[in-house]
């Protein structure tokens, strides 16, 4: 055994202040740090947050306002995380300071989240629009980007204008949302600034990266960063079978329709989790950079497909409780169709990434989308809900099995030819 203490490497004790100049883009086995791993937490309370006033709303028989500040609602919460995730895939100095602005952020999210009863029941009651606490919320975490930028500024002068750039649009784009919240505008002038705003957040980033020779954000640790965050979501489908289950336990004991009902959300939720994780996101923004732009920004509908699915499941409790307007067909609708988005998004950002139209990728998403048919069909015809679930739950394991006996193959011969070209 040596006589020397063992190597310590490049390891840094303590967090002072550290330069923000920029992270190694080729960095090998780059992973998410813990403290990335803890600010996702506060987005399991937002996405439930999202989910249980989606549900309730829709269950209550207000589909289309559910479905508007359902829609806002994870807009806001995807800003935020995009933001910070890739801001740190880029300059991720783990020092006092980085560590103090993500724990504000992660006090935004909660505020965030806590703002988010107020305002379904205002887009419910349709008057004005009661926006006040998750505006505030969204502000805290906003300020601290900026903060964040501002350090990148001063410390990596090439990229100086990228920052400044973020930190203009980002400051602009709050003093609109301060000013629409003060206002306690009407639905439908809410709606026409809320797009307005958006464009601004989504085009701000396109624009500013174009100051200089982008920020040097790793490909597979954004990759790694957004299943995790797909992680967080779908464990909206888990809460939503337990809170179906649990009503029918409570009722009628453990029965066939129970089981049915533990099997199909489980099931669902592993299917969807399966799904995701085929497509090569990493190896291909590895390659192709330049796709990460409309690559991440797909994202907002898988995620929020992924956690209106888990609504679905929680106004199927609804409805076994005898506590919804919408019935079986409306909960298998509630399910169905935002496995339908998701199972959309996924096959077309596929195709985006590897430049290419699969036949057998298009017949193993034609099952899929005649599967969900099928469970609208039978549950409008009076099928149990337990039975129509199953029949849900079957449509992402068609691609799962397609996938497993032929479609890997197919997968591996793509990439190869993405990645030499």
């Amino acid at each position: 055994m040596s006589d020397h203490p063992p190597s310590v490497g490049r390891r840094r004790f303590g967090h002072q202040i550290v330069r923000m100049t920029g992270r190694n883009t080729h960095q090998g086995h780059r992973a998410a740090t813990p403290l990335e791993l803890l600010f996702d937490l506060t987005f399991v309370v937002a996405f439930g947050q999202a989910s249980d006033q989606f549900a309730h709303i829709v269950a209550d028989g207000h589909v289309v306002p559910g479905i508007f500040a359902f829609g806002f609602a994870v807009l806001g919460i995807f800003l935020a995380w995009t933001n910070f995730s890739w801001f740190s895939s880029a300059y991720d100095t783990d020092d006092w300071l980085y560590r103090i602005t993500t724990m504000v952020q992660m006090i935004g999210v909660v505020v965030f989240a806590l703002g988010l009863p107020a305002l379904f029941a205002s887009l419910e009651e349709g008057q004005t629009v009661d926006n006040g606490v998750l505006v505030a919320g969204y502000v805290i975490m906003r300020v601290a980007m900026i903060v964040q930028w501002a350090r990148v500024a001063r410390d990596d002068p090439e990229r100086r204008r990228t920052a400044i750039a973020y930190a203009g649009v980002i400051g602009i784009a709050q003093v609109g949302w301060v000013t629409l919240a003060v206002l306690h505008t009407s639905v439908l002038v809410f709606a026409i600034a809320a797009v307005v705003l958006t464009v601004l957040e989504v085009a701000g980033p396109r624009l500013a990266e174009r100051k200089s020779s982008g920020t040097p954000w790793h490909p597979e640790h954004i990759a790694e960063r957004y299943g995790l965050l797909a992680i967080v979501a779908l464990g909206e489908g888990i809460f939503g079978t337990v809170a179906a289950v649990s009503v029918l336990v409570e009722d009628q004991g453990w029965s066939v329709e129970a089981v049915l009902v533990v099997v199909a959300g489980v099931g669902l939720t592993f299917g969807l989790w399966w799904n995701y994780f085929i497509v090569p996101s990493g190896p291909v923004l590895e390659r192709r950079r330049e796709r990460s732009f409309l690559w991440g920004w797909a994202h907002y509908f898988i995620y929020g497909s992924i956690v209106a699915t888990g609504a679905g499941l929680h106004i199927a409790a609804y409805v076994l409780a005898g506590e919804s307007e919408v019935g079986v067909f409306g909960a298998i609708v509630a399910v169905a169709v935002p496995v339908l988005i998701f199972s959309v998004t996924l096959f077309v950002l596929y195709g985006y990434l590897v430049r290419e139209a699969d036949p057998f990728h298009i017949i193993l998403f034609a099952g899929t989308l005649l599967l969900l048919f099928a469970a609208i069909v039978l549950a409008s015809a009076g099928a149990t809900l337990g039975l129509c679930l199953m029949i849900v739950t079957l449509s992402p394991a068609v691609i799962v099995v397609g996938y497993e006996i032929l479609g890997h193959k197919h997968e591996e011969a793509v990439l190869e030819r993405v990645l030499k070209s």
